[in-house]
């Protein structure tokens, strides 16, 4: 296996911008990807994939190349030299790897590997955090699962074709895919591909989103011609996901505090061939009073730590501080409060985070359910997913049903 200078180039300034400037991952891979036209998708995979790594593992190969933050550009050279050596790369004749300690790093590597917080490659608070919550065998186990490279996964557009039909479709296209028991609308791919690129992307046959997030529209339990409100919609995969599921029959409110999201939205649903979606910016207390007792289906997909998505999302680790869950856990409280009282009596609510921590899932549902708005409403069911059970995101989602008096 050699290495080519210019990519190793492209993924050192990638790096650079990620670990000093606060850069996100796949903004900086989709910006270093368009560099040069000439780079074949052997390349372009090396390069995302090489970047990717190196962000997931960062503490533990700064600590193995002995480099701290913030790095310059040789600290970074020589957490890459760190990265080559463990995935068996020859190193180059270049004076960027001169005086490397191969035997050293494979050494040190097996040495801290036998710490959790190095060999996962997380901070300490996390480490602790995830021990308070989940337990120390349960931590160990969940950490590893997201810290391995997350599946593409598609969700079928079912407003507009089939599994089988797009199976078939993809594989027009040498994309080679397989379904996955107990996930209606999920077709997994058997290797990375930029999907994006395909004619069946730009017809609105499939978006990607996760197997476990597939999950929380069926919780949801629509049917076609309800009043169903997504409130936190964000970009909307599970607005359009509800959306088929409606038949697009009804009437589908996604709202969002961020104008910018639902322009998203919009273009994504009209791909889609979504009809019965109409999106409003949440401006403040009067745009959710105007819908009080009038959603048949309400979805509160809150906003979280995003502890159930990190093999998604690698660079969030060190983005992430305490201070954030901390406040993050008010937030959801808040928006508990005040967004179900969309549901109109006998209508039903689902809460839902991409958390694995019980303190965003199970502990915030008990305890709106012993507030006053809480106590009109009663608990269900739950389900729990984690990663290292169900090999996709992390995920919590909870049905509440509003009493009728």
């Amino acid at each position: 296996m050699r290495l080519h200078r210019n990519l190793v180039f492209a993924v050192i300034d990638a790096l650079l911008a990620i670990f000093n400037e606060g850069a996100y991952a796949d903004k900086e891979v989709a910006k270093v990807l368009k560099r040069d036209k000439r780079w074949g998708s052997k390349d372009r995979k090396f390069v995302a994939e090489t970047i990717y790594e190196i962000v997931r593992w960062k503490r533990l190969y700064a600590e193995i190349a002995e480099v701290k933050e913030p790095f310059t550009r040789d600290d970074i050279w020589r957490m890459f030299a760190v990265w080559a050596v463990l995935r068996g790369y020859a190193l180059p004749d270049w004076k960027y790897f001169e005086n490397t300690p191969v035997r050293r790093i494979k050494g040190r590597f097996d040495e801290l590997s036998k710490t959790r917080k190095f060999r996962e490659s997380i901070p300490d608070w996390m480490d602790e955090l995830g021990v308070q919550e989940l337990g120390e065998e349960k931590w160990t186990k969940e950490i590893a699962a997201q810290n391995k490279q997350a599946e593409v996964i598609l969700r079928v557009n079912t407003l507009k074709t089939t599994k089988e039909k797009l199976r078939s479709i993809l594989m027009d296209s040498d994309i080679e895919t397989e379904f996955r028991k107990g996930y209606e609308d999920a077709l997994v791919l058997k290797e990375r591909a930029n999907v994006f690129l395909t004619q069946a992307f730009k017809n609105g046959l499939f978006e990607v989103q996760d197997a476990s997030s597939q999950l929380v529209a069926y919780y949801l339990d629509v049917q076609p011609g309800m009043r169903v409100v997504d409130t936190c919609a964000g970009a909307g995969g599970k607005t359009l996901h509800l959306a088929s599921l409606m038949q697009n029959k009804g009437q589908l409110i996604a709202m969002d505090i961020y104008e910018s999201k639902l322009k998203q939205l919009k273009t994504r649903a009209k791909r889609n061939g979504v009809h019965n979606a109409e999106f409003r910016v949440i401006e403040g207390t009067k745009t959710i009073k105007k819908l009080y007792e009038k959603a048949d289906r309400v979805l509160i997909d809150a906003p979280c730590s995003g502890l159930g998505v990190l093999k998604r999302n690698p660079d969030s680790k060190w983005k992430l501080q305490p201070e954030f869950i901390d406040n993050i856990k008010l937030v959801q409280a808040e928006i508990l409060e005040n967004y179900s009282k969309i549901v109109k009596p006998g209508g039903k609510l689902v809460y839902a985070t991409c958390s694995v921590l019980p303190s965003e899932n199970k502990k915030q549902v008990d305890k709106f359910l012993s507030t006053e708005t809480g106590k009109n409403f009663t608990f269900v069911k739950d389900h729990k997913v984690l990663a290292h059970e169900s090999g996709y995101d992390g995920f919590y989602m909870a049905l509440l049903e509003r009493k009728n008096s």
